[in-house]
């Protein structure tokens, strides 16, 4: 069964076992995952409402695209499954075979993806929480802000899920430049992500 068909109990008690996956990257998709659905949520309670009538298609536009969003970053969650079992029966390859050291590293990359495509689509997420706490409805814009968190989270533990596999790749440009862009995007979106949490957080507080 692929893991976004998964109960949240079968999933919740996969992730507490000893199974291998789901793991961090899993439980990253799926914190995105629930970002971005918020985001939607906040999205189908302003709509057709006539008090936010000018803001009407740009918000259908996020809408439409935070449930695509949901949906992406859901499927990784099972990419990233996929990706790693490639990965461990690489490190059980001995160590004196001559092939080894291509397979690690090709396996590393294959991993690497996963991860890497969920940091992308949770700044993209984020971006969206943007316009949703501008924008959305007074009455749930709250879940803007839970939405902002989750994303900030699912980045986070995106991130540190691409470094685990480049901190072993013999290519070190390549993993220069894929570590370089997670920096560069932790760095912006997690400021940003804090930014729509604290705007809202301090409208209550």
């Amino acid at each position: 069964m692929q893991m976004k068909d998964m109960t949240l109990c079968a999933f919740t008690g996969a992730l507490a076992s000893k199974a291998a996956v789901p793991g961090g990257g899993g439980a990253s998709a799926l914190a995105g995952a629930l970002g971005a659905a918020l985001g939607a949520m906040v999205g189908e309670l302003t709509l057709g409402k006539p008090r936010y009538a000018a803001v009407e298609e740009p918000m259908r536009s996020l809408t439409d695209r935070a449930k695509a969003l949901a949906g992406e970053l859901l499927a990784l969650a099972d990419e990233d499954a996929e990706a790693f079992l490639p990965l461990s029966r690489a490190y059980g390859i001995p160590r004196d075979d001559p092939g080894r050291e291509a397979e690690m590293e090709r396996c590393l990359r294959l991993a690497a993806e996963p991860p890497l495509k969920m940091v992308r689509l949770c700044c993209e997420a984020i971006e969206l929480m943007e316009g949703f706490a501008a924008m959305g409805s007074s009455l749930a814009v709250s879940d803007a802000a839970t939405g902002a968190a989750l994303c900030r989270g699912a980045l986070y533990g995106a991130a540190v899920n691409v470094k685990v596999n480049t901190r072993s790749m013999k290519d070190r440009a390549y993993a220069g430049a894929v570590n370089g862009e997670v920096d560069r995007l932790v760095e912006e979106y997690r400021e940003r992500a804090e930014k729509v949490y604290e705007d809202i957080y301090g409208r209550y507080c």
